[in-house]
């Protein structure tokens, strides 16, 4: 159905070539959460989405994702397919009106009552660990599965992985701190929203929601998330 309402749309609107899909199957009373910009499902994602369908969205092939899209093209695929749009350390890639364009795919892409995970680097916080361990930005800033971190990579993107690839999309165009993401979350359609700075290492985490969180989405992220106040 999902795939059919693609083929329906490239064949009636100017989409830019950078869309391809896979065919996906919707299962019935399943759940389902699209990864934006996961590179590979080999990527855990949180363990609350455990037996949901994962959809995985990126614009580079090599990952082998679901959906090839930039996802700054969101809001020209078919809307209110998902229960939760996952957004790992994807946003700070976009300029900032950009970004304010994905988050309304984002809405766009969520069912009636859907949220949005989102991280990012918090940068405040990335100023205050330089400052307070005076560092360069060439210094390590931390160790990562992918090898040291430089503050430099933090803030403009992971040069390796740019020099590597090939592909300037890997560089960061813009930044957050928790009041910046919250506000391009409401100012994207989102009223209600909780942000959380302890849950990564020098990174601000987001939580948005289209309506007020559910009973069943209480359940689900009680574990992670206190969704007493918005």
């Amino acid at each position: 159905m999902l795939l059919s309402l693609i083929k329906n749309i490239l064949s009636t609107s100017p989409v830019d070539q950078r869309i391809e899909t896979r065919a996906i199957e919707r299962k019935p009373g399943i759940k389902s959460v699209l990864n934006v910009g996961g590179s590979s499902k080999q990527t855990p994602i949180p363990e609350y989405f455990l037996g949901w369908q994962h959809d995985l969205l990126d614009i580079d092939p090599r990952g082998g994702p679901d959906l090839v899209c930039d996802a700054r093209e969101l809001r020209k695929l078919p809307g209110g397919v998902y229960d939760a749009v996952y957004c790992s350390h994807n946003l700070e890639h976009y300029y900032r009106h950009e970004g304010l364009n994905v988050i309304r795919g984002f809405h766009h892409m969520l069912n009636e009552t859907g949220f949005a995970e989102i991280r990012v680097p918090d940068i405040a916080q990335v100023m205050a660990a330089v400052r307070e361990r005076e560092l360069e930005l060439d210094d390590i800033l931390y160790q990562s599965p992918a090898g040291p971190i430089a503050a430099h990579d933090v803030v403009y993107g992971f040069q390796r992985e740019i020099q590597e690839s090939g592909q300037d999309f890997y560089a960061h165009k813009t930044g957050f701190t928790p009041k910046s993401l919250g506000k391009i979350l409401l100012d994207g359609g989102f009223p209600w929203v909780f942000l959380s700075t302890e849950k990564e290492h020098l990174a601000v985490h987001a939580l948005a929601f289209k309506v007020e969180p559910t009973v069943e989405q209480h359940g689900l992220l009680q574990h992670a998330w206190d969704l007493k106040s918005a």
